[in-house]
């Protein structure tokens, strides 16, 4: 698959995809994490500009996600919804209509920090709310990442990202895929969610985004 790189996690095989989500082939499932729906509607309630068109981008992608992979189930990994404020008519409006033309798609959220906030969404959705540590074949299913009892801890919440240099040329900082011995952490899926560095441990994989590429980095 273009723009995408494979790996081995909990000894199963995960599709890493630009779209900045992971696929798993076995069980036709797609994994995002901190999808934050209304994030930019959040902060324009508060009075503070931002661009539109971030709901659309977002859907659209996950899109392209799922008909790359043809998935059949997406999980999100916490933070589906960013806030009561982004609760907004047309930011909803958008997501069901997307909902709407993929009926037979199985979605489920695992519930993370925001959502708890935010609620969850409309019932109509037909979307599977469950809590932290439900178990999916050998991953265990989290918002914020550490190991857990009964499998492999797959998670969100950090927005990892990692800081790459070369000599003479200006470091990027480029977010990233983190898969450790115990557990994993997705990017971030939303746009304007930002992103935090962190220190893989010897061992570790790591596989960064670099533009329309995922590539595996020492």
């Amino acid at each position: 698959m273009d723009s995408a790189a494979a790996c081995e996690v909990a000894g199963e095989r995960l599709v890493l995809l630009a779209e900045r989500a992971a696929y798993w082939a076995a069980r036709g499932t797609l994994f995002v994490a901190d999808f934050h729906l209304g994030k930019a509607a959040s902060f324009r309630s508060a009075g503070i500009p931002m661009p539109s068109g971030t709901t659309t981008e977002n859907v659209e992608r996950l899109g392209r996600a799922v008909d790359r992979t043809r998935a059949e189930h997406v999980v999100f990994l916490g933070d589906f919804l960013h806030s009561p404020a982004g609760r907004a008519p047309r930011t909803f409006e958008r997501f069901a209509a997307w909902r709407d033309a993929r009926a037979g798609l199985a979605l489920t959220i695992v519930r993370g920090n925001h959502d708890e906030r935010a609620g969850d969404p409309p019932r109509d959705w037909n979307i599977a709310c469950v809590e932290a540590g439900k178990a999916l074949g050998p991953f265990v299913l989290n918002h914020e990442p550490g190991a857990a009892r009964g499998g492999y801890a797959l998670a969100g919440h950090i927005h990892p990202a990692v800081r790459l240099s070369a000599q003479g040329e200006p470091s990027l900082r480029l977010p990233c895929f983190w898969f450790g011995k115990r557990w994993g952490v997705l990017p971030a899926f939303g746009a304007f969610t930002g992103s935090a560095e962190v220190r893989p441990r010897p061992g570790d994989q790591v596989y960064v985004i670099a533009e329309e590429e995922v590539l595996k980095v020492g």
